[in-house]
C-alpha cells in the first residue's frame, strides 16, 4: 500500500497538502475542513488489477464535486465508499442519504455530489471506471445515492473480501491480485443486484423530477438564442452527459425537445394572425432560416406555417 498523510505536514500548508492527496487517489474536489491548522489524515492505497482500493482515516471534512471540475477534469469513475468509524452523509442527483457503519454508498465521478462527515472517520473506498463497472452492474447510475445494508447477505461478503484485501501484503503476486479485484467486482455486482427493484423505482422518480424541471426551464427561455444543451444543463445543475441520459430514458433527445416547444411556441403564435413576417418568427424562436422553419413545421403539424397563418385570418 502507498502511504501518504499530513503527517510532518506544517499546519499552515496541512489542508492543501490534504486536498492534493485526495486528488491524486480520486479527482479533483472542493475540501472544506472545519480546523485546517490542526487537520490530520492518512491514506492508502493500491490498485488490485481494474479496482483502486484505498483506506482512508481523518478528521471531519466536506468533500464537493463541482461542475466545472468534472468538465475540466472528464474523469468517468465511480466510488465505492464504506464508513467503519462515524457516519457520511451524501448528495448527489437530488438525493441525500445518511450511510452508517455496516453500509455502503455508489458515488458517480462525472456528476456533482457532495460527500461529509462530521466526526473523525475511517473509510474503505474502491474506485472502479464506468467502463469496468458497467460491464459487471447494468446502468450503475441507478444505484447512486442508495444506502446498501453490508451486515449481511452478500453485500457483507463484498464488505469482507474489501477488508481482506486491504489487508493484503506486497507479497501476493500480480496474477492474485488481479484475480482479487476481479472477485471485488463480482462482489460488488452480486450484492447491488439484490436490491435491484428497489433502486430503479427510486431513480425513476429522481429522473422524472429533473425532467419535469428541465420542461420548465425550456419553456421559460424557448425564445433564447443561446438555448443549448450546455446551458440547459448548466443551469438545471446537471451535467450535459446526465442531461442526454435522462432524455435517451425517454427516447427522445434535448434537440427534438428544444424543437418541438419552439414550433408549438410559433404555431401559438401564428393562431393569433398577427402581420409579423414568417421569416422574422422563424427567426425569433431559434430556426436557421424560414425554409427550415416551414419544413420543421409542416413536418409536425401536416401544414406549412403560411397555410396555416391564412386559415387564422379566415
Amino acid at each position: 500500500m502507498t502511504p501518504l498523510s499530513t503527517h510532518g505536514v506544517s499546519s499552515d500548508d496541512r489542508s492543501a497538502r490534504w486536498s492534493e492527496i485526495i486528488s491524486q487517489t480520486y479527482f479533483p474536489l472542493q475540501l472544506d475542513f472545519r480546523d485546517p491548522a490542526a487537520f490530520k489524515g492518512r491514506l492508502s492505497h493500491r490498485a488490485f488489477g481494474d479496482v483502486s482500493l484505498s483506506r482512508l482515516t481523518s478528521d471531519p471534512v466536506s468533500y464537493t464535486r463541482h461542475g466545472r471540475q468534472i468538465r475540466e477534469d472528464q474523469a468517468e469513475d465511480y466510488l465505492i465508499t464504506i464508513p467503519l468509524r462515524s457516519p457520511v452523509e451524501f448528495r448527489q442527483l437530488g438525493r441525500d442519504v445518511r450511510c452508517d457503519p455496516g453500509g455502503f454508498i455508489i458515488e458517480r465521478g462525472d456528476e456533482p455530489y457532495r460527500f461529509r462527515y462530521e466526526h473523525p472517520n475511517d473509510l474503505f473506498v474502491l474506485k472502479i471506471s464506468q467502463a469496468e463497472l458497467g460491464t459487471r452492474v447494468r446502468r450503475p447510475d441507478r444505484l447512486c445515492a442508495r444506502v446498501f445494508d453490508a451486515t449481511n447477505g452478500t453485500a457483507r461478503l463484498f464488505s469482507s473480501m474489501v477488508a481482506l484485501a486491504q489487508d493484503t501484503d506486497g507479497s501476493v503476486a500480480s496474477s492474485a491480485q488481479d484475480a482479487l479485484g476481479r472477485q471485488l467486482l463480482m462482489f460488488l455486482s452480486m450484492a447491488v443486484d439484490n436490491g435491484d427493484a428497489d433502486a430503479a423505482e427510486n431513480v425513476s422518480a429522481v429522473r422524472a423530477a429533473h425532467l419535469a424541471r428541465i420542461d420548465r426551464f425550456i419553456r421559460n427561455n424557448i425564445k433564447a438564442a443561446d438555448l443549448s444543451p450546455e446551458m440547459i444543463a448548466a443551469r438545471c445543475g446537471i451535467s450535459k452527459r446526465y442531461l442526454h441520459d435522462l432524455f435517451r430514458s425517454a427516447n427522445m433527445t434535448v434537440a427534438q425537445q428544444v424543437r418541438d416547444y419552439r414550433l408549438t411556441a410559433a404555431h401559438d403564435e401564428l393562431a393569433c394572425a398577427g402581420q409579423e413576417s414568417l421569416s422574422a418568427i422563424a427567426y425569433r424562436f431559434g430556426f436557421a432560416d424560414q425554409a427550415q422553419f416551414s419544413r420543421l413545421f409542416k413536418a409536425k403539424f401536416g401544414i406549412t406555417p403560411s397555410a396555416f397563418r391564412s386559415d387564422a385570418r379566415n
